[in-house]
């Protein structure tokens, strides 16, 4: 007995031993998870030891606790969407690390419309844009952030303007008439995005988009095929642009981020004009050739030439840029927020041009109950653009100083501007650029304000009501006065000398009540289905006013009130309604097999009473082929899926009641009554365009490289087109569906994890590249006759046409055969052979539309540090220099100054040149022709910037949570043969028909940016 006693209390103290051995070897290790993007805390991240089941979670603040084992162990650190990181323990007992995003992300929910899904199951071609690619990038709207960063995305700033516009263009132009910008969507709201105010200056519109802060945006998604974009269905034509803002994540502690940027702001080149002597002597060989004496009209050596103005310094400046932006965020179990104030100022590089914005946003989500959570979105943006005249205008500020001749000065001797009525004053059309800069004021105030409520009920489980009443309401108001020192103020006799005045208003603001019920059930867990039912109703309403005055008493008094006369003054209102049934099914099986059919009917207002409804299905198949067995083999491969759509989407953004037959207000003989205006049709209906797409998504090497590829063929038929008439029915045409438009295309996007040694913040480097290939074609018209487009050319009709059998943006005109080595005189081709040079021998002689558009962006990050390179290029597009129709005039008129191009002109028999000779009113070498067309192909550093993210150690003495210092510089160099200022611009913003004019458009500017991000 005493020796079982004996031996049991043995037992027991060598198992006590142990245990308390095994118990003295555990350690506990401490630290803090935050995201490697932008420094934030994340909470929820799983910490497991390797090769166990169970671990930790991190809390609110991203911190975590972990009991492990003695020995060597490694902790493993996951969450969705990031990638996952190993570190191995060693002897440390505080570990810190940083979670980066992963490239393929294919768990990432991503939103396609009303509904929202994973982005590994979606069948339709959508490409994500994070807020991480253009935090540091100082754009004034998110549609400048599109720019190179999505296959099949064209993005063109018109011009160097701030707050200008900026054409967006996906896969392609798909109407002639009706807008060609895709359908813009802010956290579920359709926003008005073409120009407000009533005056466009020189082509070159507002931008309504410039009104909501790219800061507060998380991602951006854009749809491009049928699948994606069809449950839009009749505003889908274009594309769709998803934009969705921050909000608060819950069970997090409120967090204050600070961000303040300045910088300058500079013209990236200046076109390269003659001095007054090289000028004078290109002038006096003009007049000499025509035979004439240039001393007798005033062209003299040594006087003409003793004034030397570079007018383009006169108004250009280095401008100033500012932004500053406080925002908070945090959330706990039922309430969320996110809440933002942020102003914006720019110096134009014109002198009295600037644009200013006042935003602000507040995003809340409650979640009243388990079944019920309301949410609330509102977006408030103010601004003042302070414009001045741009191209396109005579007396405009930019192309008023790249014609006027350098033999005049802006100031006279007591430094006071010259202006009209002053002996010295140049007059038409070299009118003081300076005093046209400085002395109008072009002020527009606009106000959006984007609003939404929405409530989402749990009927039963996984059987959701959301509906969502919603506000876009735009304003401006437009405060214009040219005093009697201008030349539209006191120059113009029509005015009277003495002052013009102008105000204009517009409203325009669309109210959207939108329901939808979705419902996800699985069957014997291999067949998952996602379905969804909605209708809208969607109603816009336009008011718009303006008014006019001049003869002003002194130019002390600058608003109509004080004007004598008071001669013109308008006003309207419009509207138009929308109301639309939809509904989708996705259904996969096993994650292998996948299925989405999506419907949408629209009835619009705009279209004939017969006609107002329109019926847009999509089909879309996938197949994953990387979860069949035969593929399991290959662990390289982590996702391969093949997929194809097949739909249809519609068109209807055309003016209000053009299907009406239209009376309009008239005046005769001192009379007034009523006379037609517009013809009727009641036929007319929608645009709609068939589109087919195939995909090819590839992930390998656990995301290290992902490969997206893409193909697609869209027509689209019953173009909302303005059919032409005879003029001899007193109508030049009317609104009606005629013909048809076809776009192909391919998009090719690569991104790579190059290097990553981020889990012991070693070097990560990753790329991102795109490219893709359209081609556009004009398929029918009513006839084969061409419609001409554009600008009136010298010896042709046009500069642009529209063509069966050619893309849009053709530029139209005589084919340059070089210059006659024996006159000097320009050669064209005799397309008719008729044996005489006219406008019947003009031929198409290139377009506009490139043949690739891409962008590539590499991005590192080593230990603190961070770097982003991104490039975007265009190749293949043809630009109409259609400024040097007057800077490379041959003579035609002595009005102008001429591009250093001049100097290698024709000037002896034997000379060869492309430039014919000089003579004065010679108009022939002057003929609108291929000799303006130039390659626009370009390659561009868009953006450069480098960041520094302060160690914790430091800022926890100081108790602030991040911080981040950066620089970033916009439009540092360009690679391109076009001979102008650049080629990316547009002078008619916009334009499907005309576009890539280049006619005295402001370049881009180059900014150069610092920043700090504080979070506390």
């Amino acid at each position: 007995m005493n020796h079982l006693l004996r031996k049991s209390l043995l037992i027991v103290f060598c198992l006590f031993l142990l245990g308390t051995g095994a118990f003295a070897q555990n350690r506990t290790v401490t630290g803090k998870v935050t995201s490697a993007t932008d420094g934030q805390p994340m909470p929820g991240v799983n910490v497991t030891l390797k090769g166990a089941p169970s671990g930790a979670n991190t809390d609110a603040d991203g911190s975590y606790r972990i009991s492990i084992p003695a020995g060597k162990v490694t902790l493993v650190f996951s969450f969705i969407g990031m990638l996952s990181q190993e570190v191995n323990v060693n002897n440390r007992t505080t570990i810190n690390v940083e979670l980066a995003e992963n490239p393929t992300q294919l768990n990432e929910v991503v939103v396609t419309g009303y509904n929202s899904t994973q982005k590994k199951d979606i069948l339709g071609s959508i490409t994500s844009v994070s807020a991480a690619k253009f935090k540091d990038i100082p754009i004034a709207g998110f549609d400048q952030a599109l720019q190179g960063q999505a296959a099949g995305v064209q993005v063109t700033q018109s011009s160097g303007t701030p707050g200008g516009g900026v054409a967006v263009r996906i896969r392609g132009n798909t109407s002639i008439s009706a807008s060609n910008r895709p359908l813009f969507v802010v956290d579920g709201i359709p926003v008005m995005d073409e120009a407000v105010s009533g005056r466009s200056f020189g082509g070159q519109n507002d931008n309504t988009l410039t009104f909501v802060n790219p800061n507060d945006i998380e991602s951006i998604q854009v749809l491009k095929d049928a699948s994606a974009k069809a449950i839009y269905g009749s505003r889908a034509a274009n594309g769709v642009v998803l934009i969705t803002t921050k909000r608060g994540k819950a069970n997090s502690r409120t967090t204050i981020t600070l961000d303040a940027q300045r910088g300058v702001v500079d013209i990236i080149k200046k076109v390269d004009l003659l001095n007054s002597s090289e000028l004078l002597q290109l002038q006096r060989e003009a007049v000499i050739n025509a035979g004439q004496d240039p001393d007798q009209r005033g062209l003299i050596s040594g006087v003409t030439d003793g004034v030397n103005t570079d007018w383009l310094d006169a108004i250009l400046r280095r401008g100033i840029y500012q932004q500053y932006q406080i925002s908070a965020t945090g959330g706990n179990d039922k309430t969320r927020f996110y809440l933002s104030g942020g102003l914006r100022d720019e110096e134009g590089v014109q002198l009295n041009n600037r644009f200013t914005r006042y935003s602000g946003a507040l995003n809340v989500d409650h979640k009243a109950s388990q079944k019920l959570t309301i949410s609330t979105n509102m977006s408030l943006g103010f601004t003042t653009n302070d414009r001045v005249k741009g191209d396109n205008f005579l007396d405009g500020v930019y192309s008023g100083a790249i014609k006027s001749l350098p033999y005049f000065v802006p100031y006279n001797e007591q430094g006071k501007l010259y202006t009209p009525g002053d002996p010295n004053y140049a007059g038409f059309p070299n009118f003081n650029p300076v005093a046209q800069a400085v002395l109008p004021r072009f002020r527009t105030y606009g106000t959006k304000i984007l609003a939404g409520v929405s409530g989402q009920y749990e009927i039963i489980k996984n059987l959701k009501l959301n509906s969502k009443l919603s506000l876009d309401y735009n304003n401006s108001e437009e405060d214009q006065y040219e005093s009697s020192a201008t030349a539209i103020g006191g120059f113009l006799p029509a005015i009277g000398g003495q002052g013009y005045g102008v105000y204009i208003t517009n409203t325009l603001f669309t109210i959207l009540n939108s329901n939808t019920l979705t419902y996800l059930f699985d069957l014997g867990g291999k067949h998952h289905f996602n379905t969804m039912l909605g209708t809208e109703i969607l109603q816009t309403k336009n008011r718009s006013s303006f008014a006019s005055g001049r003869i002003f008493p002194s130019d002390d008094f600058t608003y109509i009130n004080s004007s004598g006369v008071q001669d013109a003054a308008g006003s309207g209102f419009a509207q138009n309604g929308l109301i639309s049934g939809f509904g989708e099914v996705r259904y996969d099986y096993m994650e292998k097999y996948l299925f989405t059919f999506t419907s949408r009917y629209d009835g619009s207002s705009r279209f004939g009473p017969n006609r107002r409804f329109g019926y847009f299905p999509s089909l879309s198949l996938g197949w994953r082929v990387s979860e069949e067995p035969w593929m399991k083999s290959l662990e390289f491969i982590q996702d391969l899926k093949l997929r194809g759509s097949y739909g249809y989407t519609g068109n209807e953004r055309i003016g209000n009641f053009t299907y009406l037959g239209t009376w309009a207000a008239s005046t005769y003989s001192g009379a007034t009554g009523v006379s037609p205006n517009n013809l009727n049709n009641p036929l007319l209906q929608w645009e709609r365009t068939r589109e087919a797409n195939v995909g090819l998504d590839v992930s390998l090497w656990s995301g290290r490289l992902s490969v997206i590829m893409e193909a697609y063929d869209n027509v689209t038929d019953n173009l909302l087109f303005n059919q032409p008439l005879p003029l001899t029915t007193g109508f030049g045409g009317f609104q009606g569906n005629i013909g048809s438009i076809s776009n192909r295309g391919l998009e090719l996007t690569i991104s790579t994890v190059n290097i990553d040694r981020s889990a012991n913040q070693g070097l990560r480097w990753n790329t991102d590249f795109n490219i893709s290939h359209n081609q556009n074609k004009v398929l029918e018209l009513v006839d084969d006759q061409p419609l001409f487009r554009g600008y009136t050319a010298n010896g042709v009709s046009a500069t642009n046409v529209i063509l069966p059998g050619q893309p849009l943006g053709t530029f139209w005109g005589l084919k340059f055969q070089g210059v006659d080595v024996a006159t000097g005189d320009a050669l064209y081709e005799d397309f008719n052979k008729d044996g005489k040079i006219s406008p019947d021998d003009a031929q198409v002689i290139g377009n506009a539309q490139p043949l690739l558009v891409g962008g590539l962006t590499n991005r590192v990050t080593w230990g603190n540090f961070d770097l982003s390179v991104f490039l975007q290029f265009m190749y293949g597009n043809k630009i109409l220099n259609f400024s040097n129709v007057t800077l490379l005039d041959n003579g035609a008129n002595l009005e102008n100054n001429q591009v250093r191009a001049a100097l290698r002109r024709w000037q002896k028999p034997g000379d060869v040149t492309d430039v014919p000779r000089y003579e004065l009113g010679n108009t022939y070498n002057n003929f609108h022709s291929s000799r303006f067309l130039e390659d626009g192909s370009y390659l561009r550093l868009k953006n450069v910037a480098v960041g520094y993210n302060f160690p914790s150690r430091w800022l926890n003495k100081v108790k602030v949570r991040t911080a981040r210092l950066y620089a970033s510089a916009i439009n540092l160099w360009t690679l391109t043969a076009y001979s102008g200022a650049d080629p990316e611009v547009s002078t008619l913003d916009g334009s499907t028909s005309a576009q890539g004019i280049d006619f005295f458009t402001l370049p881009q500017t180059r900014n150069i940016t610092v920043g700090l991000t504080i979070g506390f």
